[in-house]
């Protein structure tokens, strides 16, 4: 009803909602990057995953910090090179004569990082230290952005739900660790105009959201890695089932595994885990496709090539039972080509 208490006529009614949903269109495109349309369909084409738009905020904002190599932006300040997907944005892949026969989904793919993660920034070669984004579904958004020195291990640390965020609390981390006056000020000074930057776009800086604390909810186990595992559970609690496991005993028995003496022992070692791909064998019949994806993400995570096989047998089923077929087509790519150097697919 009108003021009047009369009806508005169905075509005014009409024109009104159009009216709001183009002013909500005009709304999202305002607050879109400045990032051409091709440009966009060529990272993500390449990649087969959907980028969020503070990717490409990001990049603006480095572009502005240095309009002549924006992925070097911040390598001077602290330490970061913009890598992986960035690579497209800023051309280098059009550098590369094979670059037709790159499969993006192993640039910048570090020993430990599993399907879900996707490297976007660089930093100490040495630990060989690197954050990226965590998806856990391939056709959605990523859930945050996370961190993982590869030398240490497998553990992935969450650093905020945007890119902005992650990099303020790396750049925060690397302020405590200085004492040189003049280097504490370029960091402020970048500090704040990040901030600034980032408030200005809408984008919220504290390391753990109030999103981020909904998607813990929803996992299922954290794994070595301690990302943690999200699988669809229905109102029967059908979707996921504990391993026989804990998490520290199988440690123990893959490192039993790894550093048998021969053959001989290692194969007796081996028949722990050859009694859970059993129990998996069942939970995937009664659609609890969780726990061999759980035991394959473990193994994975521990690292050692004994279990490469299993891997192959147990991550690739569960990634398409799951329906995140991509996922199960990079674990495999990796297992054939997963090394601890050399991970920069652009460099010949």
């Amino acid at each position: 009803m009108t003021g009047s208490g009369k009806r508005r006529p169905r075509a005014a009614v009409q024109g009104l909602q159009q009216y709001g949903k183009a002013k909500d269109v005009k709304k999202r495109r305002s607050n879109e990057a400045d990032i051409p349309h091709q440009l966009r369909h060529e990272v993500e084409s390449c990649y087969r995953l959907k980028m969020p738009e503070d990717f490409y905020h990001f990049w603006k904002f480095c572009e502005k910090l240095d309009p002549d190599q924006p992925c070097g932006a911040l390598m001077s300040s602290i330490g970061l090179e913009l890598v992986g997907p960035y690579d497209i944005l800023a051309g280098k892949h059009r550098t590369v004569s094979r670059s037709g026969d790159v499969n993006f989904n192993l640039h910048w793919r570090f020993f430990y990082d599993p399907p879900e993660f996707q490297t976007i920034f660089i930093g100490d070669s040495k630990m060989q230290y690197h954050m990226g984004y965590f998806r856990d579904v391939p056709d959605e958004l990523p859930v945050w952005v996370g961190e993982n020195e590869a030398k240490k291990g497998c553990t992935i640390s969450q650093a905020g739900d945007n890119v902005f965020a992650a990099v303020k609390l790396h750049l925060s981390k690397k302020l405590k660790e200085l004492t040189d006056k003049k280097k504490i000020g370029v960091l402020k000074e970048l500090d704040e105009k990040l901030t600034k930057t980032a408030k200005e776009l809408g984008y919220l800086l504290e390391p753990k959201t109030t999103k981020m604390k909904e998607r813990d909810k929803k996992v299922v186990t954290k794994t070595f890695h301690g990302a943690g595992l999200v699988v669809p559970i229905d109102k029967n609690d059908v979707g996921y089932r504990e391993l026989p496991e804990t998490n520290a005993s199988l440690r123990r028995i893959c490192k039993t595994i790894v550093d048998a003496p021969n053959d001989d022992q290692r194969l007796k070692a081996f028949a722990p885990i050859q009694e859970m791909l059993t129990f998996v064998q069942f939970a995937n019949d009664e659609c609890d496709y969780g726990m061999g994806y759980e035991l394959g993400i473990d193994l994975f995570c521990y690292g050692s090539h004994y279990f490469h096989k299993i891997i192959g047998q147990l991550l690739p089923l569960a990634y398409n039972l799951l329906k995140r077929n991509l996922f199960a087509e990079i674990i495999e790519a990796h297992l054939a080509n997963r090394q601890e150097e050399n991970v920069d697919q652009l460099t010949p």
